[in-house]
């Protein structure tokens, strides 16, 4: 503060002989006042001036650097994302031909699923239709054969007399006594020993 006091003491100092010979004469002392005037705030602005460009100048400096900086991590990033998508557009690539392969593999395999169950369901309807025909031919030949009893019995009915009943039960009897007597034989020679006939 003292300072700054003194500097505005001795400026008024010099500016009152120059406001003296500014009234008496010439063009010298307004001169010579006006490089006075200049001398004295080139000696006590210097330092605040020096001191302000060179603020100034670290702070572009500065400001330069981090741009400089940012330019840099700038393109860094840039190169980055450049080789991510690059990795990124391969990446999708074998997603894609992936996918087609495993799309590919499943059809094939839902194809082969589908074929063998076709397969299947052919063999259980030819089985199937094999089993009904069983069933239809059994059905046909018992109702064939229950048509033969009925015209049977029906023709036996109408042309079979009494006589020829007697003779068919005769025949019948006979028939069964015959193996009845023949078996007898048989288990009659089997218990006699070997030599003896």
């Amino acid at each position: 503060m003292r300072r700054a006091v003194l500097q505005a003491l001795w400026l008024v100092a010099l500016a009152a002989p120059a406001q003296a010979a500014e009234e008496g004469g010439g063009l010298l002392y307004p001169t010579i006042n006006f490089f006075l005037l200049l001398a004295v705030l080139v000696y006590f602005a210097r330092k605040p001036i020096q001191n302000f460009f060179g603020d100034r100048r670290a702070a572009i400096r500065k400001e330069l650097d981090t741009a400089a900086a940012l330019e840099r991590s700038a393109r860094e990033r840039y190169a980055q994302w450049q080789r991510r998508l690059v990795d990124l557009e391969r990446e999708l690539a074998e997603i894609r031909t992936g996918a087609q392969e495993r799309a590919e593999a499943e059809r094939a395999s839902l194809l082969a699923d589908a074929r063998a169950a076709a397969e299947r369901i052919r063999a259980d309807a030819a089985i199937a239709v094999e089993h009904e025909l069983r069933r239809a031919r059994a059905g046909l030949r018992e109702e064939a054969s229950q048509l033969a009893i009925e015209l049977a019995a029906g023709i036996l009915r109408e042309q079979v007399t009494a006589q020829d009943r007697a003779r068919l039960i005769d025949e019948f009897i006979e028939r069964v006594a015959a193996p009845e007597a023949s078996f007898a034989q048989r288990a009659e020679g089997e218990r006699r020993p070997a030599g003896e006939k």
